[in-house]
């Protein structure tokens, strides 16, 4: 497969293709110095990058699974400590989402006085929001909250 139908295939420009060459994540197939041709498997080898980046994975980390001549040697153990990173980044955001809504609706007078507001001030300013915890620290806790 030429290197433009690839890159129409894929979503892909030229120069995406020819780093991830370079950097051994795909390879192409033919003489050297001639156009790039690229076996069909190409197609699915540049899935597995677009769905490890969209996962948070680094092109090193994508790299150890890509097997030149054979399916993809998945690291089990990595895709579960990632999800676990995503499942932690989520809970966080949540939590960030429930205290701004919270914020945003609050009954208090003033923000000054909302414990609840308060608490992701002190959560924010403490470095709380990149700690798993912070779901606790936002729960509403009573008047103004």
């Amino acid at each position: 497969m030429d290197i433009s139908e690839v890159t129409k295939r894929a979503g892909l420009p030229a120069s995406t293709l020819r780093y991830y060459e370079k950097r051994g994540l795909i390879a192409s197939v033919g003489p050297q110095g001639a156009r790039r041709r690229f076996a069909p498997g190409v197609l699915d080898q540049l899935a597995l990058i677009a769905l490890g980046q969209a996962a948070g994975l680094s092109l090193d980390e994508i790299q150890s699974m890509l097997s030149p001549a054979g399916p993809p040697n998945i690291d089990r153990r990595l895709l579960s400590a990632k999800a676990d990173e995503i499942d932690a980044t989520i809970k966080q955001l949540r939590a960030v989402s429930r205290g701004l809504r919270h914020a945003a609706a609050c009954p208090a007078p003033s923000h000054a006085e909302c414990p609840t507001f308060q608490g992701l001030l002190q959560a924010a300013a403490s470095g709380a929001l990149d700690r798993q915890r912070l779901g606790r620290k936002l729960r509403p806790t009573g008047a103004g909250s």
